[in-house]
């Protein structure tokens, strides 16, 4: 599938006045609510950095808008000394049952030797993403055998009677500012406790890759299709197709759409979430400075 994208522009920006939303918008997260109005969880960051999640709500059923932002957040940093103690950004809202709905995330923990650590946690919900609690302090998707380093932006989907987790998995570090690494997956009938055999989904293309990001996974027309972004230098938008969920062709040259001669997307483009509502496509993504201005809106023509 190659789609044409026709870009909007800026659609959803930092509530800048708020406390813990003083600049970005960033990983843009959809959560269905009804009616072609989708709740879009991000992360913004407060005065001393650290990311925040709330949300903004849109309305897709004629020209795209947004009709309304969080009054408070979703969910802040974690207790002192825990993986998300300096940080959180959403990666994927599931339903995991009728009574249960999953917020999965990324916390952010500063590192000594390197830069960053960062690893995959839950929040759970019981009344249909309003009110969201972590459901452990601990990550869902620690260190292991198979994943020694970073593990982190978990993509959540049911397949078949099974829940299978998109992840990105540190294969290592360069030097204490560079991690480098890539997209594999994993499987759990609950989708809280995760089984992992380190099964590479998506890796680099070439050695001037070091980051492959974000996976967002659907499954569309007996296919499933991934958006996620890969860098060298600058993030790009990369795309891949699967028969199965499990082995993987890159397509990067589908994805339809890349940086702009100027604007907010004119350095970087990355993070994208993408909607399929009557026959359209809608992609939700950051630009410039890991969405620093705010999320950025593309339709398929």
């Amino acid at each position: 599938m190659s789609i044409k994208w026709e870009k909007k522009g800026l659609f959803i920006v930092p509530q800048r006045h708020t406390e813990w939303q003083r600049s970005h918008a960033m990983i843009p997260t959809p959560q269905y609510k009804e009616n072609g109005i989708f709740r879009i969880f991000y992360s913004g960051r407060n005065e001393n950095n650290q990311s925040i999640i709330s949300f903004a709500d849109i309305d897709l059923t004629n020209e795209p808008k947004v009709i309304n932002y969080s009054q408070k957040p979703v969910l802040g940093v974690g207790k002192l000394g825990c993986f998300d103690d300096n940080g959180v950004t959403p990666s994927c809202v599931i339903s995991l049952s009728d009574k249960e709905m999953a917020l999965y995330y990324i916390g952010w923990n500063p590192g000594s030797t390197v830069r960053m650590h960062l690893f995959g946690g839950l929040a759970i919900s019981k009344d249909n993403g309003e009110v969201f609690k972590r459901w452990s302090e601990a990550p869902i998707i620690e260190r292991s055998i198979t994943d020694p380093y970073l593990n982190t932006a978990p993509w959540v989907v049911k397949n078949k009677n099974q829940f299978q987790m998109f992840y990105v998995s540190g294969c290592g570090w360069i030097h204490k500012d560079l991690p480098r690494y890539n997209i594999k997956t994993a499987f759990s009938k609950d989708g809280k406790k995760w089984d992992r055999q380190g099964h590479v989904c998506i890796d680099f293309k070439n050695e001037g890759e070091n980051a492959l990001a974000r996976p967002y996974v659907i499954f569309h027309e007996n296919i499933w299709k991934m958006w996620f972004a890969y860098k060298g230098e600058n993030y790009r938008l990369g795309y891949a197709e699967s028969l199965d969920g499990i082995d993987w062709r890159r397509l990067d040259h589908k994805v339809g759409i890349s940086t702009s001669s100027d604007g907010f997307d004119s350095e970087m483009i990355e993070y994208a979430a993408v909607i399929p509502y009557k026959n359209k496509f809608f992609m939700l993504y950051n630009g410039n400075n890991y969405g620093y201005d705010g999320i950025l809106l593309a339709v398929s023509k």
